[in-house]
């Protein structure tokens, strides 16, 4: 599967269980702010219960997201090691963090943000 539009992630993103998710992608916003890449690499890796391991949710979102984007979800250990471990830290914080991430519709924005980016950077290459 390859999501082409950040509507048909969202519409994935709402189907799977996404407050953990939420709580991830919040985690990583407060450590790295300015890192929208891995913000949204934090808040898509949890398709992968609808999709199967990573590797799934790595290749849905390649198209859409771009490369950054998806080795983080993928976990590959690229672009940096310190950014892998940074969301596999938020990732397990996550599963007992107690805070109100807020909503998925807050990240839309940022979604298209990357989306966009990624879609310049397609269009030169």
């Amino acid at each position: 599967m390859e999501l082409r539009s950040v509507e048909e992630l969202m519409d994935l993103l709402y189907t799977c269980r996404h407050q953990r998710a939420l709580r991830t992608a919040a985690l990583l916003r407060r450590g790295r702010p300015a890192d929208k890449e891995l913000q949204v690499a934090g808040l898509v890796h949890g398709i992968e219960e609808l999709l199967g391991p990573a590797d799934g949710a790595a290749h849905a979102v390649r198209h859409l997201l771009g490369e950054r984007v998806y080795h983080l979800v993928r976990g590959d250990g690229v672009p940096t090691d310190d950014d892998v471990l940074r969301l596999r830290q938020a990732d397990e914080e996550s599963r007992t963090a107690g805070f109100d991430a807020g909503v998925l519709e807050d990240w839309r924005t940022v979604l298209e943000l990357v989306a966009a980016r990624n879609s310049r950077l397609g269009a030169v290459d």
